[in-house]
């Protein structure tokens, strides 16, 4: 008999790697894995945020493993995926979600913010992607999911963020470009591009809480992006339920982009 559907979006068995999970976004992914049965691997770069994210996971009887990477270093993404395969026995899903960025108009952007938020964004992305891929190719099986934005549709305003928005737009494409040199082997990649997300980051940045009413009134929904709003999709481009799904971007932001 086949599965249930319910059956087919646990995770029972699967390992997972969330890079940026020390914190927002990739917290909430690792912790709807876990919960949905993955067995999973918390990386950032800063160690106690890693480690303490693994410990709450632990506690609620999630087997979990923490592991510091920098995205941009190929030696250090090639030593957190080895650790990771060495620690579980193997990987099935992967998270690429570490990312940055530095607001600034485009006149004023210094050539050395603009290479770090590519280094980090989208080409540690696929530093990340490629070393995840290789083992799944030779499994024969894995999902990948990349943290895009809505910033790869639209050009959000009034921040200004052409560095941030343009690396966005390239992981949609490197997503598409992964998923069609995978498909027939197995491997399956696809993108979130999340709205403008409620966490301390904004609500705490002097710089950003000001802009919040003037996001508001360009969201149909009349409210920011919560955490929770992007878990149930997570779960689902991990599961075997979005098994004929890739090279897809899913676009969660209450109908920003529809303005």
């Amino acid at each position: 008999m086949s599965k249930s559907i319910l059956e087919r979006f646990r995770l029972d068995g699967r390992v997972a790697l969330i890079t940026g999970a020390g914190q927002g976004i990739g917290k909430a992914f690792a912790i709807a894995l876990g919960e949905a049965g993955a067995k999973v691997a918390i990386a950032d770069m800063r160690a106690e945020l890693a480690d303490q994210v693994s410990h709450e996971l632990e506690q609620q009887q999630v087997q979990a493993f923490s592991v510091t990477a920098n995205v941009a270093d190929p030696q250090s993404v090639e030593a957190m995926v080895t650790k990771v395969i060495d620690h579980f026995g193997a990987l099935h899903i992967a998270f690429n979600n570490a990312g940055i960025n530095k607001n600034s108009a485009a006149e004023e952007t210094s050539l050395a913010d603009w290479d770090e938020t590519f280094a980090v964004n989208l080409r540690g992305l696929f530093l990340c992607c490629q070393s995840e891929g290789r083992h799944m190719l030779k499994a024969g099986y894995g999902k990948i999911i990349n943290t895009a934005s809505m910033s790869s549709l639209i050009v959000p305003h009034p921040q200004k963020q052409a560095a941030y928005n343009t690396s966005k737009a390239g992981v949609v494409s490197l997503t598409r470009s992964l998923a069609a040199e995978w498909a027939d082997r197995g491997v399956r990649v696809n993108c979130i591009s999340p709205g403008i997300v409620r966490t301390p980051l904004i609500m705490n940045s002097p710089d950003l809480a000001p802009l919040i009413n003037r996001w508001l009134q360009d969201i149909p929904m009349g409210r920011l992006c919560e955490l929770e709003d992007l878990q149930g999709a997570a779960v689902y481009l991990a599961s075997e339920a979005s098994d004929y799904m890739t090279g897809h971007n899913l676009i969660i932001e209450g109908g920003h982009t529809l303005w």
